[in-house]
């Protein structure tokens, strides 16, 4: 029985707000409150500032890929179509309810493409994830010996590669791929089998485009790198006396969870991890949660350009209903 969307919603609302009320019972909300409230301003915006900036490079490993399958698109239409995805990621389950918006506006520009048009997006979250698990790998590795009690990271991240070299090869793998044309009966039975197998053999073809491959993961890489850096920003506009290093652990690992759709655009989640985390650093949890808040105002803020473009369009036949309208 296929659970109705507003149901799945209200759920991963509820789940949220239940998070976020044990948190704030947790912590003092006053000191929360006159931390965010005498946050410094000059970090707060360059964390934001890098958010915005880093768009542009996520929209260009989208371009990359689907270069690579012949399908040219404008940067600024891309660049557009992230920010307006971002803008619905605000009221939907983790980022893939923008990539979903994403994937549905790409396929009304080109309805001869939707396959390969999606098989670009799938592959560039999944290889955005590849990005992410090297940099916590290289946290993790500058950090030995260094903190304590963070054992229980080189476990997550073990796992975490483990899976990923596992999806890596049921992607790419000839092999894997003659294995999963025996699920054709189960996909036949769900009625998804021609779907599923398209959008497979378009994310399956880029084996034969390692080059494209390489340069997502690398611009994966600086756009991450300059992302934890925003973090570190919204630690130090509070008062958070800790350095880069240890966001370099952390920072990964909360982009990946933030995929997983426990609630509408990580609400809750997003908090408690950052007290989990930062609490074996010494930071003590108002601080923490304040960050964590701040965190989501900044992505709150690189939804605005978003938001902005679907009011435009909104009111866009209005103002041309007007002006026709006028003698």
């Amino acid at each position: 029985m296929k659970v109705p969307r507003w149901v799945r919603l209200c759920l991963n609302l509820l789940v949220g707000g239940v998070v976020l009320a044990y948190l704030i019972w947790q912590v003092d909300l006053s000191q929360t409150i006159d931390l965010i409230g005498s946050a410094g301003l000059a970090p707060f915006l360059g964390a934001i500032g890098i958010f915005l900036g880093t768009t542009v490079l996520m929209a260009l490993r989208w371009r990359v890929l689907l270069a690579a399958k012949g399908i040219q698109e404008p940067m600024p239409w891309l660049v557009k179509l992230y920010f307006i995805g971002y803008a619905a990621g605000q009221l939907l389950p983790t980022s893939f309810g923008g990539d979903a918006v994403r994937i549905v506006e790409h396929a009304r520009r080109r309805p001869d493409a939707k396959s390969e048009a999606a098989g670009a997006v799938l592959l560039e979250r999944f290889l955005g994830a590849v990005g992410t698990l090297v940099l916590v790998a290289l946290g993790l590795g500058l950090s030995f010996g260094r903190y304590a009690d963070i054992s229980l990271f080189y476990w997550l991240e073990g796992a975490l590669l483990a899976g990923a070299l596992v999806g890596a090869v049921l992607l790419f793998s000839e092999r894997a791929a003659r294995a999963l044309a025996l699920l054709g009966p189960i996909g036949r039975m769900l009625r998804i089998d021609r779907l599923a197998g398209n959008l497979y053999a378009a994310v399956h073809g880029y084996r034969h485009h390692v080059p494209a491959l390489v340069t997502v993961v690398g611009i994966t890489l600086v756009v991450q790198t300059t992302r934890i850096c925003a973090i570190w920003l919204c630690g130090k506009a509070v008062g958070v006396d800790l350095g880069p290093l240890p966001y370099f652990v952390f920072a990964p690992l909360l982009f990946l969870v933030m995929l997983v759709p426990f609630t509408v655009n990580g609400l809750g989640v997003r908090e408690a991890l950052f007290i989990g985390f930062m609490a074996r650093f010494g930071v003590d949890a108002d601080a923490a949660f304040a960050t964590g808040l701040l965190f989501y105002a900044v992505t709150v803020a690189t939804a605005l350009p978003g938001a902005f473009i679907l009011l435009w369009r909104g009111a866009k036949p209005l103002f041309t209903g007007v002006r026709s309208a006028s003698p």
